[in-house]
């Protein structure tokens, strides 16, 4: 087993932050105070950390004819989890940045994709390989 990654990210609501990862996505929710809450997403840490005032739009960069913005972070699951995720974020009204579709079909690195923005704004990308061997393919 890989250890986790730790990953501290900016929020303006932690209260809809809580919301969303807890109840949405369902992660765990970790310790917390005034200002920060850690998750367990997916077997990771990330620490939402409240910050005044609104986070800035990020450039984006062309991957498969969709643009992808570039300061992301996500988790790649198993197709049925991935599949699960998408119904959930649609059943809720979530907005996506790139609907849920297979990127790459038919070539190497295959692969099921979609983004979102959390409450904050912040891009997240959930993916799934068929073949995770593709994970790291060339």
């Amino acid at each position: 087993m890989n250890p986790p990654f730790h990953l501290a990210f900016p929020v303006t609501d932690l209260e809809a932050t809580r919301t969303f990862y807890a109840d949405l996505v369902g992660c765990e929710v970790g310790r917390s105070a005034e200002r920060w809450i850690d998750f367990n997403f997916f077997g990771h840490q990330i620490s939402a950390h409240l910050v005044d005032g609104g986070l800035p739009d990020g450039p984006t960069n062309e991957v498969d004819g969709k643009k992808v913005p570039v300061q992301h972070f996500g988790a790649i699951v198993d197709l049925e989890t991935w599949h699960e995720l998408a119904d959930r974020f649609q059943a809720a009204g979530r907005e996506f940045i790139i609907e849920p579709y297979i990127r790459f079909q038919g070539e190497v690195g295959e692969q099921a994709t979609m983004f979102l923005l959390d409450p904050s704004g912040n891009a997240l990308e959930f993916k799934a390989f068929e073949d995770e061997s593709q994970i790291f393919a060339k």
